[in-house]
Order: C-alpha cells, then sequence, then structure tokens
C-alpha cells in the first residue's frame, strides 16, 4: 500500500460520517484505516473470560477509514502534500501543511 499522509500521533478532525466535526489524536494505523480516540465508538457484548471474568457490555473505538479525516495543524484541518528537502543524509520527503506551506514532521 501507498504511503499514508496521516501517522500515529496526529491530531485529526473527522470530515464525513457519525462523528462529523469531532478530534482527536490517532492511536494506530492498520491498512488505511485509524484508530482515533473517542472517535467511532461501538457497543460491543463480550462472554466472560479470564481477562474479563464478568463479561458485560465493552465501549471501544472502531477503525475509521483515513478518507475521513483530515490532519489538524495549528488548529485548522488542512490537506497534506509532500516534498523533497535537504536532510542530514541527503534529500529527505517531508510532509507539508497545503493551507500554511509549513513542514510537519
Amino acid at each position: 500500500m501507498s504511503m499514508l499522509k496521516i501517522k500515529k500521533g496526529d491530531n485529526v478532525r473527522v470530515i464525513a460520517g457519525k462523528d462529523k466535526g469531532k478530534e482527536g489524536k490517532v492511536t494506530a494505523v492498520v491498512d488505511g484505516k485509524l484508530l482515533v480516540e473517542g472517535i467511532n465508538t461501538v457497543t460491543k457484548h463480550a462472554k466472560p473470560s479470564q481477562a474479563n471474568p464478568k463479561g458485560g457490555i465493552i465501549h471501544e473505538e472502531a477503525p475509521i477509514d483515513a478518507s475521513n479525516v483530515m490532519l489538524v495543524v495549528k488548529g485548522k484541518a488542512t490537506r497534506v502534500g509532500f516534498k523533497t528537502v535537504d536532510g542530514k543524509k541527503g534529500p529527505e520527503k517531508v510532509r507539508v501543511a497545503k493551507a500554511t506551506g509549513e513542514v510537519i514532521d
């Protein structure tokens, strides 16, 4: 799969779906889908197990597609582009905020 424009630890804003407008921090990236704190929360019914002896109802975040979020830089949602800059070991590919032209990492 191609390189994603959003990484673990980024702050993102949801632009589509039931949580539209909410912001959160990316906790995991798996196959083009993201786990975001407090976003896309689902309810699961768990049977009792050794890890969870009582069982019951569990609330957890479900993955959300990367196309449904935008990166937040300085409080503003922005698209992400790439640019090549000179680094310590030669040219490096870095992420750039389209709204400001600022290098993200």
